[in-house]
């Protein structure tokens, strides 16, 4: 089931993608209004038995998409767990995975522009995979950790590089407003049941720049999710994005750069593709 957050006719909801509509699962299964209560309740089942009876409410043309969980109470992001990637930037591998956060503010959703902060040129994509949580943890061991992850999405962790490296924390090149993407929507586990056979790509205005396989990460999913619920519980509607490979735009010669006007995709593997413009910051 691919499970999604939008904006229809002014109001915000959640649903379920079918044929080339969408199910409006936040008008159907009150009280549950994002797709975040739908996790924390722990319905999608019962979600998954409406979709399946139900003829789609809206096209898919007709909406507006938001990031796939617009209401996070946690985005944990994952630096340097592509080897390729680690080598391009001329550090070393880490013992432990390098954790950052970025903030709900900083993301949108498919098909919504990305924004080029007025104060700097050096803005990267990122293409990662994302996943969300459906079921709380804490301790989560990594032979369980799959147990506990509600779907997957793409995401691109767009990253303002000038910035990022004012100090050795990353978080201010990181979480700009509205400057990284989420979406097109959740693909549910059981459609996925191993995160790490699935390819990915990310193209900018058409020309590949990324192309990685995710058995290719240093600290696989299972293990980020004990190192991470170690440190705080995971509950669900929490996302991880887990990572980078090489071909950023920041370690090419000459650097390449998103600029106005530019389209990037990010493509998964059984997720689907994650396109925005991109556009600059208003005045």
């Amino acid at each position: 089931m691919k499970l999604l957050s939008f904006i229809v006719n002014g109001r915000a909801s959640f649903g379920a993608v079918k044929d080339d509509g969408v199910v409006d699962l936040g008008a159907r299964m009150a009280p549950c209004s994002t797709l975040r209560q739908l996790l924390e309740s722990g319905r999608v089942a019962e979600a998954a038995e409406l979709v399946a009876s139900t003829a789609p409410d809206h096209p898919l043309d007709a909406i507006s998409f938001a990031p796939v969980i617009p209401d996070p109470g946690k985005i944990i992001c994952v630096g340097l767990n592509y080897r390729d990637h680690v080598a391009e930037t001329g550090r070393t591998v880490t013992e432990k995975p390098a954790l950052f956060v970025r903030f709900p503010c900083s993301q949108v959703g498919h098909l919504q522009p990305i924004v080029k902060p007025g104060v700097s040129d050096d803005f990267d994509y990122e293409g990662e995979l994302a996943l969300v949580i459906g079921k709380q943890g804490r301790h989560i061991p990594a032979s369980r950790a799959l147990e506990h992850i509600a779907g997957y999405a793409c995401y691109n962790e767009g990253s303002v590089r000038d910035w990022q490296r004012h100090t050795s924390q990353f978080l201010s090149g990181k979480t700009f407003a509205e400057s990284g993407s989420f979406g097109p929507w959740l693909v549910t586990a059981d459609e996925i049941p191993d995160p790490s056979k699935l390819t990915l790509q990310t193209r900018l205005n058409g020309a590949v720049v990324q192309d990685t396989t995710t058995d290719l990460l240093i600290t696989g999913i299972p293990e980020l999710m004990a190192y991470i619920s170690t440190i705080c519980p995971l509950v669900p509607g929490d996302v991880i994005v887990t990572g980078t490979p090489g071909g950023v735009g920041a370690k090419r010669t000459p650097p390449l750069w998103m600029r106005p006007g530019d389209t990037v995709e990010v493509e998964i593997s059984g997720i689907g593709i994650l396109r925005n413009k991109v556009i600059a910051e208003a005045a």
